[in-house]
């Protein structure tokens, strides 16, 4: 019978395209990737993997294997869930998430503590990644559920072997000095009042600097970009210490004390944060709690 390790290594290689990236993955050393590799071409007796420049590629068989493995995984996955629903009945084991970096503080870092105290013999483990990483990773079955968004109005495309819940819809807001000129304009903020101001901003790249470009579209002149910074706790303190205005999104942002006002814009970006898990994992009371609770903020 086909390993079922191996198997998951070589899934894990097609993706990433090398054994050190499956490996750092899934947690082994390069070494023991190649080994389990190895030892599923013995069992089937054909090659998987071939050489290929710095990485490796599939070979015909290689690819027919991997096309297969979403049934198998999936199939196994649902033995392995219907038995804990049978047996438990209750949330229970380890639930593995993956998030992009706001969604962790703004959405399961305030349910976290409840939660596993309302759940004690739920174990849950986060791990900040991109969505696109993330949503690899549950195809992947490293993770069990992923937190992603669509920072641009378009779904992000699933693989079918995933489901989605929408849980959260994301605004940005302007941030200012309570002693800003903006602080006395009535809100919503018109973009027009978004004129002549100096901004500090996430650098480009980021989904926080599309935003900010969404809403200085419309400017009769350039912005005045005084700083690029990423962290947004550096960004309040900038703005608390000068005139600068920041775009700042609700789910990443900290306490503002008692200097700083956060202000609602006329036309405000926002991104959809969803919540994904494997088809195969429906049955899940733990997935099924977190989700849940999620949901309810």
């Amino acid at each position: 019978m086909i390993d079922v390790a191996a198997l998951q290594s070589l899934r894990s290689v097609a993706a990433l395209g090398t054994l050190a990236r499956a490996a750092d993955e899934l947690g082994f050393t390069a070494s023991a990737v190649s080994q389990q590799i190895k030892r599923l071409e013995r069992q089937l007796g054909v090659q998987v993997l071939a050489p290929s420049g710095r990485g490796v590629v599939l070979t015909p068989a290689g690819r027919a294997l991997v096309d297969s493995t979403p049934d198998v995984f999936d199939a196994l996955e649902r033995c392995e869930e219907a038995a804990r629903s049978v047996a438990e009945g209750a949330p229970r084991g380890t639930v593995r998430v993956a998030a992009f970096s706001t969604a962790i503080r703004g959405l399961l870092a305030p349910v976290l503590h409840r939660f596993t105290a309302d759940y004690p013999n739920v174990v849950v483990l986060i791990t900040e990644q991109d969505p696109d990483k993330a949503l690899h990773s549950v195809d992947a079955g490293t993770a069990d559920v992923a937190l992603i968004h669509d920072a641009d109005g378009l779904p992000a495309p699933l693989p079918e072997s995933v489901r989605s819940h929408a849980l959260h819809t994301d605004f940005g807001d302007i941030v200012v000095h309570r002693r800003h000129p903006l602080a006395q304009v009535s809100t919503p903020i018109p973009t027009a009042a978004l004129n002549d101001r100096t901004w500090v901003t996430s650098p480009p790249g980021t989904v926080c600097h599309q935003w900010f470009r969404q809403v200085v579209a419309e400017l009769d002149d350039p912005p005045d970009v005084r700083h690029l910074v990423d962290d947004f706790s550096s960004q309040l303190a900038l703005v608390a210490s000068t005139d600068s205005v920041a775009l700042i999104p609700r789910l990443a942002r900290p306490p503002l004390g008692d200097d700083l006002v956060a202000l609602d814009l006329a036309r405000p970006p926002k991104r959809d944060v969803h919540a994904v898990w494997r088809r195969s994992a429906d049955s899940s009371p733990s997935i099924r709690a977190l989700i849940a609770r999620l949901e309810s903020l």
